[in-house]
């Protein structure tokens, strides 16, 4: 292929993907991906059929290709109610109706990569996502080898949240996937870094102090009733009696 960025300076535009690019996109995912889409996906694409999309064409391009797409990102909406991240969002009220967008595809050819395309159309899916008053986050699956990929979502604060085993099969072989999530819109994790750290002192010192407690509880029940007697008229309390209030106080502590 032609290496562009040896020849001129690109023009980078973004348009919306229309049915005149179906060709171009289905050539291009069977160029840049080892999964292989069904038509029907490349259909909904082109027509917007519950999916949306962006399209990145080089309009210094020449021999009529100045609208032709070098890369694209496709999306679609999925309630978030329903969707594998609902344990990753806080929802401060309950709504039936809160939304996330879910990136599908995202790609550019290869000799237009490094000008900062697939950055400019992840801008477009969140700043889709921000114009959507009910949506939360966007989010999306990285295979584990995709160590650019991985790079890009961190750089652009995505958060990495979970590591999926087998979850993609490739040509007979498994790979493992990388859960990615952008909050939008306030949107936000159950627990932020720090309520998180809170809750785990909290936590250890709530062990401590019910662990020094049961241990004050048995050092009592072990001294010897004598002891107890100059201290304490309950002594005189029939020995069956007083039995029973220790181990019903050893069993409160």
């Amino acid at each position: 292929m032609f290496d562009h960025r040896r020849s001129h300076r690109p023009s980078i535009s973004y348009r919306p993907i229309r049915p005149s690019d179906l060709e171009v996109i289905e050539k291009i995912h069977a160029e840049l991906f080892p999964i292989r889409y069904e038509s029907e996906f490349f259909l909904n694409v082109v027509h917007g059929r519950d999916i949306v999309s962006w399209g990145a064409v080089d309009r210094n391009r020449h021999n009529g290709k100045s609208d032709e797409l070098i890369g694209f990102v496709t999306a679609r909406i999925n309630m978030a109610r329903e969707s594998e991240v609902e344990e990753f969002l806080r929802f401060e009220t309950p709504r039936a109706d809160e939304k996330l967008i879910y990136i599908l595809t995202l790609g550019v050819v290869d000799s237009y990569r490094n000008h900062g395309i697939a950055t400019s159309l992840i801008r477009e899916v969140i700043k889709y996502a921000s114009n959507i008053p009910t949506c939360q986050a966007v989010y999306l699956h990285v295979i584990s080898y995709n160590n650019s990929a991985i790079h890009l979502y961190k750089k652009m604060s995505f958060q990495c949240v979970r590591r999926l085993h087998a979850f993609y099969f490739i040509n007979g072989q498994h790979y493992d996937s990388y859960l990615f999530i952008y909050y939008v819109n306030g949107g936000r994790s159950p627990c932020s870094p720090l309520e998180l750290a809170t809750l785990l002192v909290a936590y250890i010192r709530s062990g401590f102090r019910s662990a020094a407690s049961r241990l004050w509880c048995k050092k009592e029940n072990e001294v010897p009733r004598w002891m107890k007697c100059k201290e304490s008229s309950s002594c005189l309390v029939p020995m069956t009696q007083n039995k029973r209030m220790l181990t019903t106080t050893a069993t409160g502590c």
